[in-house]
């Protein structure tokens, strides 16, 4: 098969792994509670501080609506509660509750070991097939994105 080849197949089925999901995360989430990638995803951004609907969507570069989906089945499954801004009570920022805390630090954590698994592949080529990688990807990207 050819190298090309061999990258389209991997393509596809990455796709293929993650259709509906707007990340691809190495391993299983340790965490019962089953969420969406989008759902665990905003857990993870609201680790950081209290965030608008409007701020998870451009985050996540997704629509208002779907964050609203998601948003509103974490709010169901007391993960999330909505705060009326005490200026401006149009305005509601999402913040974590104490059960959503501990999923979306695992959530992070996810992220950190798919990255370690990223760089020990990585390792495993020298300085110069690094940087054909990093040149690859850099092409792809440009084309694709």
């Amino acid at each position: 098969m050819l190298l090309s080849e061999r990258v389209d197949a991997f393509f596809n089925a990455l796709i293929a792994k993650t259709e509906h999901q707007n990340e691809l995360l190495i391993g299983k989430c340790q965490s019962d509670v089953r969420l969406t990638s989008t759902q665990e995803h905003i857990l993870m951004l609201l680790k950081d501080g209290k965030l608008t609907n409007t701020d998870l969507a451009k985050e996540l570069s997704i629509s208002q609506a779907a964050v609203s989906k998601a948003v509103k089945q974490l709010v169901q499954k007391n993960l999330v509660a909505s705060v009326k801004d005490g200026k401006d009570g149009r305005v509601s920022y999402l913040t974590l509750t104490e059960e959503g805390a501990p999923i979306a630090t695992e959530h992070a954590e996810h992220h950190q070991s798919t990255l370690q698994v990223y760089e020990t592949i990585l390792a495993q080529f020298s300085e110069m097939d690094q940087e054909v990688i990093d040149r690859f990807v850099d092409e792809l990207s440009r084309k694709v994105l």
